[in-house]
């Protein structure tokens, strides 16, 4: 696919600038780019050693935020689950005139468009492949952990957010940090923090939430209509500025417009992709409780895993983090525009993503694997990983399941770069204000690396993003720690006001 994907950027490139290669100019562009990025990476991703295994510290900065975070709110993730199905099927909080410009459902769509996507498909199939049936077990615990996480910033995200004059809404950690710093007489490390977010979030936005998903669409399509053969195989440009286009006319109208199309297009594409998987775990159903079993047991006692339990409770939690980013805070942003009167009932309503995305979709797509396709000697040979191990699984069944898997791969590349698209935007729009102008700049900034994720190879780019998107976690985190009083007291007043016990 890269011989492919860079003749389809030469056409384009060499129409407006005839002297140039792309592959010239993605090699030019990576070189300049690899140091800083390399700089990045192992900088976010910094490890250390524990017996035979690396720890990379930012994971550890996320779980031991959500295990804080979870004992510290009594359980918050579990005893609130009931509470936060009730407030989305509109039972308990119905404040329709309340400020905000979306429902508690829409919010949750369009933050779940963010985080349901090819990690949900990869980075299991990653997981399983590396460290057995047992980092299915850990990554199930980090969804859980990462409940409560979620329930603090967004909580935070609508506390803090800010009404402009237009009637938008505009939220998230970099208003929160600010503005909830300040309270608590940090006015200068609030601000520092926020513009840190803030500056990261457009980064990883244009990079990871919009060239990456662009690119990842662009081969799942070349790849059912034809591989090499295929009529786009040499024409990225095209194929990215058709999705440039479908993007622009979703983004354009801001969350209102997104929250439209996510409420309709996350629970299709999740039915979708459930209802295959479920339907290869029924021709399989008399082995599903010899698979449940190796992913408890695997847990604790893994075989084959250099570094034993600790390895595949870190590679679980690690591929968790990756794929609901609780405690990254970016889907705080889409949840800050709820309509609602009450910070805490869209805490509640935050909880149901980690749980939609990695205890529901990941433990599915860890059956499908285990049920089908799993054998230990696969473990660290590198012979199959990440959506070739899915698909693979998938076709066990049916030769046809893949075509829908790939359907499912670019429906939910697509969502997630609607709904980062918002993310990066009101980072933009905190950085040069709620004008008309900075949206719209933004937006076509956006759409045009749409284009560009189609039609290059920037490696270097793309990890440079990625490790933006993590970073985010060092001040996010910590903005959390410092502001957790704030939430215990705004929920301690909910549960009294509703007559419950906190």
């Amino acid at each position: 696919m890269t011989n492919t994907k860079r003749r389809g950027g030469s056409a384009l490139l060499l129409m407006l600038l005839p002297s140039l290669s792309q592959a010239g100019i993605d090699d030019t562009i990576n070189d300049a780019f690899r140091p800083v990025a390399r700089a990045m990476v192992e900088f976010v991703f910094f490890t250390v050693p524990v017996g035979e295994t690396q720890v990379p510290l930012i994971v550890v900065w996320l779980i031991a935020g959500a295990i804080y975070f979870t004992i510290r709110l009594k359980l918050i993730n579990l005893r609130g689950f009931r509470h936060a199905v009730r407030i989305v099927a509109g039972r308990e909080d119905k404040a329709a005139k309340a400020p905000g410009e979306v429902t508690h459902f829409q919010a949750l769509t369009t933050a779940v468009s963010g985080t349901v996507g090819v990690g949900n498909v990869t980075h299991v199939a990653v997981a399983i492949s590396l460290g057995g049936p047992g980092a299915a077990f850990w990554l199930i615990v980090a969804g859980l952990l990462g409940m409560a996480t979620k329930f603090v910033e967004c909580t935070l995200g609508v506390k803090y957010r800010q009404i402009n004059e237009d009637g938008s809404v505009s939220g998230g950690p970099m208003f929160y940090l600010d503005k909830g710093l300040a309270e608590r007489k940090l006015p200068r490390l609030g601000k520092a923090m926020a513009w840190y977010y803030a500056i990261c979030i457009i980064f990883g936005a244009i990079g990871a939430g919009c060239m990456f998903q662009a690119n990842q669409a662009y081969v799942q399509f070349v790849n059912v209509t034809g591989g090499e053969a295929s009529p786009f195989a040499d024409r990225g440009w095209l194929f990215g500025s058709i999705l440039a286009v479908l993007t622009a006319l979703v983004i354009i109208g801001g969350i209102k417009s997104i929250a439209r199309v996510t409420s309709k297009l996350v629970p299709f594409m999740a039915l979708l992709y459930v209802g295959t998987a479920l339907v290869v775990i029924g021709v399989n159903y008399a082995a599903l409780p010899e698979a449940i079993g190796l992913i408890v047991t695997n847990a604790f006692s893994p075989e084959g895993v250099t570094g034993g339990m600790l390895a595949v409770l870190v590679l679980g939690f690690r591929r968790a983090a990756f794929s609901n980013e609780a405690g990254i805070g970016s889907s705080a942003i889409a949840h800050a525009a709820v309509k609602t009167k009450e910070p805490v009932t869209q805490g509640f309503v935050a909880m149901l993503e980690p749980f939609i995305d990695t205890v529901v979709i990941c433990t599915i797509t860890a059956l499908v694997i285990i049920l089908t396709v799993y054998d230990p000697a696969m473990l660290n040979d590198g012979t199959a990983s990440g959506v070739e191990l899915t698909s693979s699984a998938f076709a066990s069944v049916l030769p046809w399941f893949p075509y829908v898997l790939a359907v499912v791969v670019m429906l939910f590349a697509y969502s997630t770069m609607i709904s980062w698209s918002y993310y990066g935007m009101e980072g933009f729009v905190y950085i040069f204000g709620p004008k008309r102008w900075s949206k719209y700049t933004f937006n076509g900034i956006y759409c045009l690396f749409v284009i560009v994720g189609c039609t290059s190879q920037l490696d270097a780019v793309l990890d440079f993003s990625d490790a933006m998107i993590f970073a985010m976690a060092l001040a996010n985190v910590t903005g959390l720690y410092l502001l957790l009083p704030v939430v215990r007291r705004e929920l301690d007043d909910y549960w009294r006001r509703l007559g419950r016990s906190t």
